[in-house]
């Protein structure tokens, strides 16, 4: 659909409409747009906490995880249309038109794989019509229809998935993400206090961001946004609503007047490394190995294969995320004859530290300046793994805090302006 100047999506999620107190506050976000003159479509996500409790029940009543059933999508979905109701009732105590839908009302349809759908089509022009007329529409997020007709959830941080693509399908000119935090920063103000908010970011690199592990985007939500081209802006719903609220907008490159070398540090803790020990030297091992894990559900990451002492055998390194080492280690001790390794070794002491930046993609001497800044602190590098954008290193755990300091230091980031490897990294 061809871009609708009047037409904003807004996006709040659980922390936002933990309690009714904030979902007055997510009220008076909502007005301050209409009084900007926008035409306002509203999606919500269950009031913090509520999912778990959903699924603990579901749990409780299937005997164990019964996530890809429809029976499991009917319950699980009730906390965001909770909320939609609720604060529909309160838009509407406050004079103003509002109405609360569900996906399927909304014209969200999904594939059939309940628990972690994906989104086939959204009828937009049902929604579109309703919005024009004045009325704000609340949509329930994380839940469409199946081709049966059933309900269907789209998985942890669907609500972010469905605001994007409602964004598009109305042709919005902005999806706007509130959050507890007021956009995308550096890295971690935890770990470093000098950490900078972004004022921009292109969609590439929210989506490497979002794969490492920061939390402030859902991965599918960024994929949509860039496909679509649907700028996303990220901020607090915390604060009261404000002319020119603190912000990131993630948009297309080719709206970022400056291109920087690195915009942000990011870590990821939840690592563990499999080494496979003698592994026979011959063609097809290693196919072996990662089809029997893909075929356990397992994603494998950083990927190191080296001569072992013995000429003819090899070892083969991995990393993992760490909730899928127990299950990738019993699936390989059941393949243990057909591949022929002889020992396997797990480590969960490791994490991995990444700099992101699409300014790489044409610059020198970046990972130089990386490896060589790890290097000074005494930091060993355990894996290495690229992209156009990304340089990842794998690193003992203890090492994350200072490595992820160093390199911050490293590239300047927490200095508008600041000029480093490869030049001027301002952002605009």
């Amino acid at each position: 659909m061809e871009e609708n100047s009047d037409r904003l999506v807004m996006k709040f999620g659980g922390t936002s409409v933990g309690d009714l107190e904030r979902i007055e506050r997510v009220a008076r976000h909502v007005r301050a747009e209409i009084e900007r003159g926008r035409k306002v479509c509203v999606t919500v996500s269950a009031m913090s906490g509520e999912t778990n409790r959903l699924v603990d029940l579901t749990e409780k009543a299937g005997g164990g995880d019964v996530s890809r059933t429809p029976d499991y999508d009917a319950v699980v979905s009730t906390g965001e249309q909770v909320t939609a109701g609720l604060l529909a009732l309160v838009l509407q105590r406050q004079g103003i038109r509002a109405r609360s839908w569900q996906g399927w009302q909304a014209g969200l349809r999904t594939d059939d794989s309940h628990g972690a759908a994906v989104i086939e089509d959204i009828d937009g022009e049902t929604l579109g019509a309703a919005i024009d007329t004045g009325e704000i529409a609340v949509v329930s997020g994380f839940q469409g229809v199946s081709p049966d007709g059933r309900i269907s959830t789209l998985g942890r941080g669907g609500s972010d998935t469905t605001a994007v693509a409602l964004a598009a399908a109305l042709g919005a000119f902005r999806c706007d993400i509130y959050t507890d935090v007021d956009g995308v920063y550096t890295t971690d103000p935890r770990i470093v206090p000098g950490a900078r908010r972004l004022d921009r970011i292109s969609f590439e690199e929210m989506l490497e961001m979002a794969s490492l592990g920061a939390k402030v985007l859902q991965t599918r939500s960024v994929g949509l946004g860039m496909t679509h081209n649907v700028p996303i802006r990220v901020l607090s719903s915390l604060e009261e609503p404000q002319d020119d609220p603190a912000n990131t907008l993630i948009t297309s490159e080719e709206h970022i007047m400056e291109r920087r070398v690195v915009s942000a540090v990011v870590p990821s803790r939840a690592e563990a490394k499999i080494s496979l020990l003698g592994v026979p030297n011959t063609p097809g091992k290693s196919a072996t190995i990662f089809a029997g894990l893909a075929s356990a559900k397992v994603n494998i990451d950083m990927i190191v294969q080296s001569q072992a002492r013995a000429g003819e055998a090899a070892n083969v390194s991995f990393t993992l995320k760490e909730a899928d080492l127990s299950r990738a280690l019993s699936h390989l001790a059941e393949m243990k004859d057909e591949v022929g390794y002889t020992d396997v070794i797990a480590d969960q002491n490791v994490s991995k530290v990444s700099i992101i930046g699409v300014g790489m993609n044409d610059t020198s001497g970046v990972a130089a300046q990386m490896f060589r800044t790890l290097a000074e602190r005494g930091i060993n590098i355990q894996n290495i793994s690229t992209s156009e954008i990304k340089i990842s290193v794998l690193i003992p755990a203890e090492y994350t805090e200072l490595a992820v300091r160093a390199l911050h230091d490293a590239f300047e980031l927490g200095t508008v302006g600041a000029a480093g490897a490869g030049g001027p990294r301002a952002f605009v």
